[in-house]
């Protein structure tokens, strides 16, 4: 009888084992799922950002490079930067966020950086689905003079981003970053290019952020 009994606790023992080791490990797989969920979630989104300018002297194309670093600053960032001329419709449509800079020409944008602009109805067909919509976008300028037209110039680029339903930010001043590259301030400062790396910080991080929100 004692014999029977231990042997009926032995195979109760093992029973009970047998079911903490299963429930032990359906309790592993349950939490490494809920872990890897919760790693998935708050992975840093990766977005690309385009930046896009015209350059005669090189002082819009130097600032081009200074958003394009501070964009890359932020992790997860891929950047392509081209000339206007350049731009593809696979370029537009793949961007998370576009930054547009140009010289100042007759305290405006320059015409080139204006045909870009025509160009994505007439060449790329942006039109009538918006296929830029709830993109960010931005803008940086340059200009021989401190009252030239920079700010005019980064409105209008602005004004043709808010025309295509996007979503235009500012950064490095009040509506982009710019430099004035005649007189005293010859070519682009260590604070004028400060400005277009912050610009294009902020940029990515706002884009990263609606990437993110549009995903949930």
């Amino acid at each position: 009888m004692k014999f029977s009994c231990s042997k009926t606790r032995i195979a109760l023992t093992t029973h009970f084992m047998k079911i903490f080791t299963v429930a032990t490990l359906v309790c592993a797989i349950v939490w490494g799922a809920m872990v890897s969920q919760s790693w998935a979630e708050d992975a840093p989104q990766s977005i690309k950002v385009l930046v896009a300018y015209h350059s005669l002297s090189g002082n819009t194309e130097r600032m081009a490079k200074g958003v394009t670093e501070g964009a890359r600053s932020v992790v997860g960032t891929e950047v392509v930067i081209k000339r206007v001329g350049q731009i593809t419709a696979e370029d537009l449509f793949s961007s998370d966020a576009l930054v547009v800079g140009s010289p100042v020409h007759w305290s405006n944008m320059s015409g080139e950086v204006k045909m870009f602009f025509d160009n994505w109805q007439f060449k790329f067909g942006i039109f009538p689905e918006f296929k830029m919509k709830n993109k960010v976008g931005a803008a940086f300028a340059t200009g021989g003079q401190i009252s030239n037209g920079k700010e005019i110039t980064m409105l209008t680029i602005l004004a043709a981003m808010l025309g295509n339903q996007m979503i235009v930010v500012s950064g490095g001043g009040a509506f982009g970053a710019s430099a004035t590259t005649e007189g005293n301030s010859p070519g682009i400062d260590n604070k004028e290019l400060a400005e277009a790396k912050a610009l294009g910080k902020r940029v990515a991080e706002i884009a990263k952020l609606v990437k993110v929100a549009s995903s949930r």
